[in-house]
C-alpha cells in the first residue's frame, strides 16, 4: 500500500471544508444586496388649527414721492453744467448756467430806473404835503415807481432763472442738453429732472370684486377686520424689503375701464434701493378668521382635478388629498376643506413621495415654520 494514500481522506476532507467555507463568504454578500432599502425620508407638518390673517400679494410699481422738471424759463445758450449726473441736489442750487450778460445788463438797468422812480416818488411826496402838485400827478409818480420796482424784479428773476435753480432738492439724473444748445423759455425746453425718493410712493389697484366680497364677510361675521397694520414689499427677485410700509390712500371711485380701485403704499426709502418705474409686489393684510387650518404655499399643488397635497398616513404610505383653499395668510394657504387636525401634509420631499409609496416622515425644520409663522403674523 502506497504511504501516501493513507493522506488521501485527510486531504480531502481538507478541502471540502475550504470549498463549503468558500461558499458561506460569498452567500453573505448577496444576501446583503437583496435588503430592501430604507424608505425616504419627507419634511411634514402636523395639522392644527389657529388664528390667521388674511393677506393680499397685489403688483404694483414705485413713484418718486415728489418729481420736478427743470425746464428753461429764459431764452438764451447753455454755457456750462453745474451739477454732476446722478447726485443730490439741495433746493435752489444753481443747475446750469445760461448766457445771462443781457439779463444783468437789463437788471442793472432796471435798478437805475427804480432808483430813479423813488428819488421823484419822494419829491412828489414832498410836494404833495406843501399842496404844490395835486394828487393826481402824486397817484401817477407812485404808479411809475411800482412798476419800475416791477421792472426791476423781473430782471432779477431772469438772472437767477438763467442759472436754473433746482425747484425741490432730491437726487438729480442726466443732463438733457448739453452746452451750447440754445434753449427756450416760451418752448419750456426740459434740462433735467429732479426726484426726491426717500420716502417713495408705490401704487397698485385692487378688484372692486374683491374689495366688496371682503366686505360682506366681515358684515356678516364670517370675517373680522384686520387692524391696520404695516405693508410688506417683496422685490423682483422674490426677496422681502427690508422696510414696511403703511397704505395711506384709496379712491373712492372704480375704474370703468379696469374695475379697479386705485390705492397708495409709501415706503422708507434710506439707501435708494426703490427706484421710480420699479415693478413690486404688495402684502398687505385684509382681515382675521379664527379656527382655521394653514399650510405652507409650497405643500398645495395643482392637477386636472384641482388642487390637492400630499399626506402620510399612520402606515406611512403617501397619499393625495384633494383640498379646497379660501385665501393666503402670508407665505401659506389657508384651506377651507380638505383637510383635518392631526394630519400629515409632506412640504419638502415632494419628488420623492409617490402615491402609494412609503415614506418616513420627519417634522418641517425649525426655521421654516418660523419663517411662516412671522409671514401670517405680520
Amino acid at each position: 500500500m502506497n504511504p501516501a494514500s493513507k493522506f488521501l481522506p485527510v486531504l480531502l476532507a481538507l478541502s471540502l471544508a475550504a470549498c463549503g467555507g468558500g461558499d458561506k463568504k460569498s452567500a453573505a454578500p448577496a444576501a446583503g444586496a437583496g435588503a430592501m432599502p430604507p424608505p425616504p425620508e419627507v419634511e411634514v407638518v402636523t395639522i392644527a388649527t389657529g388664528n390667521a390673517t388674511y393677506t393680499r400679494d397685489l403688483p404694483g410699481r414705485v413713484q418718486a414721492f415728489r418729481t420736478a422738471q427743470v425746464r428753461a424759463r429764459v431764452d438764451g445758450v447753455v454755457e456750462q453744467r453745474l451739477f454732476k449726473e446722478g447726485s443730490d441736489v439741495t433746493e435752489g442750487t444753481q443747475l446750469f448756467r445760461i448766457d445771462a450778460r443781457n439779463y444783468r445788463a437789463t437788471a442793472e438797468a432796471a435798478n437805475a430806473d427804480a432808483a430813479l422812480a423813488y428819488q421823484n416818488l419822494d419829491r412828489a411826496k414832498r410836494l404833495l404835503e406843501i399842496k404844490a402838485i395835486s394828487q393826481q400827478e402824486y397817484d401817477l409818480t407812485l404808479a411809475k415807481a411800482a412798476q419800475a420796482r416791477a421792472a426791476l424784479v423781473r430782471a432779477n428773476e431772469d438772472v437767477t432763472n438763467a442759472g436754473a435753480p433746482a425747484p425741490i432738492s432730491g437726487h438729480i439724473g442726466r443732463s438733457e442738453v448739453s452746452e451750447g444748445a440754445l434753449v427756450s423759455k416760451n418752448a419750456a425746453t426740459l434740462l433735467a429732472t429732479v426726484e426726491q425718493l426717500d420716502p417713495v410712493y408705490v401704487n397698485f389697484s385692487q378688484s372692486a370684486a374683491d374689495l366688496l366680497r371682503l366686505r360682506q364677510a366681515v358684515a356678516t361675521g364670517v370675517l373680522k377686520r384686520a387692524d391696520a397694520a404695516d405693508v410688506e414689499l417683496m422685490l423682483e427677485d422674490g426677496s422681502v424689503y427690508h422696510k414696511t410700509g403703511r397704505i395711506f390712500f384709496t379712491d373712492l371711485a372704480v375704474d370703468a375701464n379696469t374695475g379697479s380701485v386705485s390705492l397708495r403704499a409709501q415706503f422708507p426709502n434710506p439707501k435708494r434701493e426703490l427706484l421710480p418705474g420699479m415693478f413690486v409686489r404688495l402684502r398687505f393684510p385684509e382681515a382675521m378668521a379664527e379656527n382655521v387650518i394653514r399650510v405652507p404655499q409650497r405643500a398645495v399643488q395643482s392637477g386636472a382635478q384641482g388642487q390637492f397635497v400630499m399626506t402620510v398616513g399612520p402606515d406611512g404610505k403617501v397619499a393625495p388629498r384633494p383640498v379646497t383653499t379660501s385665501g393666503m395668510a402670508g407665505a401659506d394657504f389657508v384651506i377651507a376643506s380638505g383637510l383635518k387636525p392631526g394630519d400629515q401634509v409632506i412640504v419638502n420631499g415632494l419628488q420623492k413621495a409617490r402615491p402609494g409609496t412609503v415614506v418616513k416622515p420627519v417634522p418641517l425644520a425649525t426655521t421654516m415654520k418660523m419663517e411662516s409663522q412671522l409671514s401670517a403674523a405680520k
